[in-house]
């Protein structure tokens, strides 16, 4: 499922909706909840993310949310739902982490106290006494026990209720490992006839490696998080009111109040230090604002009256007056926010294989346990007698220093000093005492240690943060730059882009285009009648060749007629009702198509114009033709250097227009675009998605670049549709990439950080993979019969912890990426 964001309509009659879960620790976690809301009446699809913890449920109308929310909880996740009739869009920077963390390092210091006090009890086997009751059975069983019941308490319960409830997740494991090796040292201190080692030790240092991990973890996600609550930080929270912003109010004064109570049209009043409470337009004074953190760009920008401002900017220079346009979950900043938090629902299909192999993953583990017991407890000790040997059993890397084992060596019954035998014990053990003479280990004992070490070394965890964190970081870093990365699908696909197509209007160019021509064609029309007849008509439509007719109209203070029922074609034109007859403004071969008389020599008056870049479109009425209107639009300063970056890296780069061949050809010349093999020109929005179609028939995945609603089909066609912040709302909607800012060169930096975010994801996999692929079948002990080698409890316990934490510092890393176009501007401009 690839949801736009948390509270919007999903397609046909169902929506989505988000829910906050807790709980989770690791992949199997993520899938148990997902199989559980998949499980629900009403349900379609649910994407779950670890890192961010919540879920994205698309559900039909009839079905109640809470009821998801309740099933979860019922799991042993709890849950409730992020209600859509909130005002406030924008999650608050959690702030309830600070307990979270506070009881976190608590249990850990415990843990930590615990594993120092037992392992100074171990150096009088090295010469060194600093107490003899550290040494004494009974304290190392006082120092298990309390570890149990006081930092491990509840990640056990956890564990065990999750086994209840046929929830098999890492913490299961870790509480059969952890309780088996508790049980079999109690075993052996209540009945010392049997010959069994204690080894206490191993669950307190299981524990604490096992917190310490987890404490790590959990920091390296916040540090994960931060550049996503940097973004959540820009909201404002508090606004100064004012009566009329029409000009600065005497002496600056104001009403301060809260961010909820703005609404569209109010006038507010910015100081410098502020950040804009909304966007809206400067009806008052002059600054500079920094839209560094919203944009990408560095460099602050100047803002005087009639221009737009964005909530959560920066304003540094003078005091201004502003009219609210857009409040709440409106603004561009809550937009961003829902695309970042959206983009971590949308999975990679290579994640989506882990997550169900991490679903099964600690089944699998329990039974490889299982085996292990059952091989090293009969088999294995007959078929490899040397690993029972006492010296081959240290090489299990006890790091208990084994107690009992010290007091065998000395002649001592091995817990006569610490506790009184159990008679019915001892003889139920009778059995279990076969081939332990000569002080041979018990293959029992040989065989719980390593189903054990199993069950402890296997990190489902790994698997399950292997994209998420890597996703979180990615987006998060990318929106700090303006560029808004949609999902781990897209990301993969990013992966695989070798041709990159691009819309020219407002995409290359700067998509505000100045009226640099206007010809009468007919008697008793004049420039100012065909002028005031085509911004009539392009009043019922959105394009920047609209907005320079308009603009051409207002400044030359033309009466306007009225015009009504407007229709737009699509990459062609538009036309319009105006005193009962029908005109239309649009290309001339549209025109043709609608019955307007042509005449031959047109393509004389038009190729000029069109051959130094200019943009032509024709004015008729009815069937006559009136004139002609030309617009210059520039291509942006970077443009040229956005498209030889792209070419640099190996990529196709192509050009679709609308525009007629000689301004198509003019604008690819300057870009350094090959015309002949480079260019469609008279591209209609089906031409452009069947240009896509055709080079994805030929084995091409292909990006598309666009910014307005003619190119919604080509974006949604493209393997990466890529859309300009700035476009219409159906662009940004159907792209998987928005760049906020509309900067050429951001495509490159856009895919420059799919790929070095892709590649994380793929790095933490194989990680995830190859630890557990060697880890687990080493724990087993598939090395000990040739090479004396496997893992304690407490060894693997610590390699554990270290692989997840290795995956999100891995993560991590992506905060040093740095985009390649400097590299290439540089060389450019030398």
């Amino acid at each position: 499922m690839a949801p736009p964001a948390p509270r919007d309509r999903a397609d046909g009659d169902d929506h989505l909706v988000l829910l906050d879960v807790t709980g989770m620790r690791c992949g199997g976690c993520v899938s148990a909840v997902e199989r559980r809301l998949q499980d629900q009446p009403g349900v379609t699809a649910a994407c779950v993310n670890l890192v961010t913890g919540t879920a994205t449920v698309a559900i039909a109308a009839t079905t109640d949310p809470t009821n998801l929310a309740a099933a979860l909880t019922a799991a042993g996740f709890p849950s409730q739902v992020r209600s859509p009739e909130d005002p406030d869009p924008l999650p608050e920077t959690p702030g309830s982490a600070t307990g979270d963390r506070d009881g976190r390092w608590s249990q850990l210091a415990f843990a930590a106290a615990l594993l120092l006090v037992s392992g100074v009890g171990h150096l009088d086997h090295f010469g060194l006494t600093i107490a003899p009751w550290l040494g004494t059975i009974g304290f190392h069983f006082a120092a298990a026990t309390l570890a149990i019941a006081g930092p491990g308490r509840e990640l056990l319960w956890d564990g065990l209720v999750g086994l209840g409830r046929r929830i098999s997740t890492m913490n299961s494991l870790i509480a059969l490992g952890t309780l088996s090796a508790y049980g079999a040292s109690v075993v052996a201190l209540l009945v010392p006839e049997w010959g069994w080692d204690c080894f206490f030790d191993e669950p307190v240092m299981l524990l604490g490696f096992i917190l310490l991990g987890r404490t790590l973890e959990a920091r390296a996600r916040r540090r994960a998080r931060s550049a996503f609550e940097a973004l959540l930080a820009l909201k404002p929270t508090r606004a100064r009111a004012i009566a009329d912003g029409r000009q600065l109010p005497p002496n600056l004064t104001f009403q301060e109040i809260s961010i909820d109570r703005v609404g569209p049209g109010q006038w507010l009043l910015v100081l410098p230090g502020d950040k804009i409470p909304v966007d809206g337009e400067v009806s008052a004074g002059q600054t500079t604002v920094d839209e560094s953190l919203l944009t990408g760009e560095s460099m602050p920008v100047p803002k005087g009256p009639g221009d737009r401002v964005a909530a959560g900017t920066l304003n540094q220079g003078g005091a201004i007056a502003l009219r609210a346009e857009r409040v709440g979950r409106d603004t561009e900043l809550a937009r961003i926010v829902r695309m970042v938090e959206a983009a971590q629902g949308r999975k990679a299909p290579i994640q989506k294989l882990a997550d169900r192999v991490a679903g099964q993953f600690t089944y699998g583990v329990m039974a490889i346990a299982a085996l292990t017991f059952a091989f090293w407890s009969t088999l294995g000790g007959r078929w490899f007698p040397q690993v029972l040997t006492h010296d081959t059993a240290t090489h299990l890397g006890h790091l208990g220093m084994d107690a009992m084992v010290a007091a065998g060596a000395a002649g001592m019954e091995p817990a006569a000093s610490a506790i009184a035998p159990i008679p019915w014990l001892a003889a139920l053990g009778e059995p279990l005492m076969a081939g332990m003479a000569n002080g041979t280990p018990s293959p029992i004992l040989l065989g719980l240690k390593l189903a054990i070490a199993v069950l402890v070394v296997a990190c489902p965890c790994a698997l399950g943060l292997a994209t998420p964190t890597a996703l979180l970081v990615g987006s998060s870093l990318g929106a700090e730059r303006g560029l808004l990365l949609r999902g781990g699908d897209v990301l993969e696909q990013i992966e695989r882009i070798d041709t990159i197509a691009f819309d020219k209007t407002g995409t290359l160019t700067t998509g505000r285009p100045t009226l640099t021509d206007c010809i009468p064609l007919a008697d008793t029309w004049d420039e100012a009648n065909i002028l005031a007849l085509a911004a009539a008509v392009e009043t019922g439509t959105r394009h920047p060749l609209a907005d320079a007719i308009a603009t051409a109209a207002r400044d030359r203070t033309l009466t306007l007629p009225e015009a009504k029922d407007f229709q737009t074609e699509a990459g062609s034109g538009v036309w319009a009702t105006i005193d009962g007859a029908i005109v239309r403004v649009g290309r001339e071969t549209w025109l043709a198509t609608c019955g307007v008389e042509i005449p031959e020599d047109l393509g004389d008056r038009i190729v000029p114009l069109a051959t130094v870049g200019k943009t032509v479109v024709a004015v008729a009425r009815d069937q006559q033709l009136l004139g002609l209107i030309a617009a210059a639009d520039p291509l942006k300063p970077d443009a040229a250097i956005a498209i030889a970056t792209l070419k640099n890296q190996g990529l196709r780069v192509h050009l679709l227009t609308g525009d007629r061949p000689e301004t198509a050809t003019a604008i690819a010349q300057a870009l350094g675009l090959d015309p002949e093999t480079a260019i469609q020109a008279r591209a209609t929005p089906a031409d452009k998605a069947a240009a896509i179609a055709q080079w994805q028939a030929n084995r091409q995945h292909v990006a598309m670049v666009g910014d307005g609603t003619n190119d919604a089909p080509a974006l949604a066609r493209a393997h990466v549709g890529i859309a300009m912040g700035a476009g219409t709302d159906v662009a940004v909607e159907t792209a998987g990439i928005v760049l906020t800012h509309g900067r050429p060169s951001a495509v490159a930096e856009a895919l420059d950080l799919g790929r070095a975010t892709f590649a994380k994801i793929r790095q933490n996999l194989a990680w995830a993979m190859a630890y557990n692929l060697i880890g687990i079948p080493l724990a087993a002990g598939l090395a000990l019969p040739s090479f004396g080698v496997s893992l304690s409890p407490a060894i693997a316990a610590a390699l554990m912890a270290f692989s997840s934490v290795s995956v999100v510092t891995n993560s991590l890393l992506l905060r040093l990426w740095t985009p390649k176009i400097g590299q290439i501007h540089r060389s450019t401009t030398d």
